[in-house]
């Protein structure tokens, strides 16, 4: 991490208003606990196993909570609810891989935590190792039904592959997705980074991802009611602390995510 991305990160984590004492206490609805929205339907990010939710939005706040001084516990919630319910003041944040968008940023405050997209997996015994989109002009691509990279994905074709169209397959779920591709039904399955790493993880050998990069990245942010500055600032100064540490990239990695770059973070607000 840079001394120039963390500078970035800090100018824009300002001007989403979140400026003040950064020593300033931090209130909650309950008192010693810090409540956190989460639609924990959602592997790898958000999920319940024995009782205990995981992921890496679980990860994130058991580096952060205790630094805050606070235990954490988790709201399962449906994504669509989650701004409703934080206004409601059923918790105190969301942490649900939620992308940031002007829209939301009108009624929430983000602290920008880390950037998914997409990365293309490959049948682990298959010669064709594809890193970007532009690679795909001819191919059946598994996809999960209304991604947001189809579009994305249809753009390329019209682009790059007017001879040799990319033949976009859309599946119900990803798992159906990646059996597509064990059964040769399609020939590479473009699906959310974490999520795909999550598949080769589970599948071992039989899959494995050849994309370097995140492809057609989001920005995904930690959201506070608006006006929240002191819980908003706390958090936000703890996790620049564990980038500059090292440990929160690592983190990341073990998702196959990164952290989004200023630009990318200022381009999620205005688009």
């Amino acid at each position: 991490m840079t001394k120039r991305l963390l500078v970035g990160l800090c100018a824009v984590t300002l001007a989403f208003g979140l400026a003040g004492a950064q020593a300033a206490e931090v209130e909650t609805i309950e008192q010693g606990t810090l409540l956190i929205g989460s639609d924990q339907v959602y592997p790898p990010y958000d999920y319940i196993e024995n009782g205990e939710t995981k992921g890496l939005d679980a990860d994130v706040m058991a580096l952060i909570a205790p630094k805050l001084g606070l235990s954490v516990k988790f709201i399962d919630t449906r994504f669509a609810n989650l701004i409703s319910g934080l206004q409601a003041q059923r918790y105190d944040m969301i942490a649900s891989a939620l992308y940031v968008t002007p829209a939301r940023a009108k009624v929430v405050d983000y602290i920008p935590y880390a950037k998914t997209g997409g990365s293309l997996m490959v049948r682990g015994d298959d010669s064709f190792a594809p890193k970007k989109p532009e690679e795909l002009c001819g191919k059946r691509v598994g996809n999960l039904k209304g991604a947001a990279w189809v579009p994305e994905l249809q753009k390329v074709s019209d682009a790059k592959c007017a001879s040799e169209p990319i033949q976009v397959q859309e599946y119900a779920t990803s798992a159906e997705a990646v059996q597509a591709l064990f059964s040769r039904g399609v020939d590479v399955v473009f699906d959310d980074a974490g999520v795909s790493q999550a598949a080769v993880i589970t599948a071992g050998d039989r899959l494995r991802i050849t994309s370097d990069e995140i492809l057609f990245p989001v920005v995904m942010g930690i959201a506070v009611k608006k006006g929240n500055t002191a819980l908003a600032e706390r958090v936000d100064t703890e996790l620049k602390a564990l980038i500059a540490s090292g440990e929160y990239v690592e983190l990341l990695k073990k998702y196959n995510l990164a952290m989004p770059t200023p630009e990318e973070i200022q381009k999620s607000l205005t688009e």
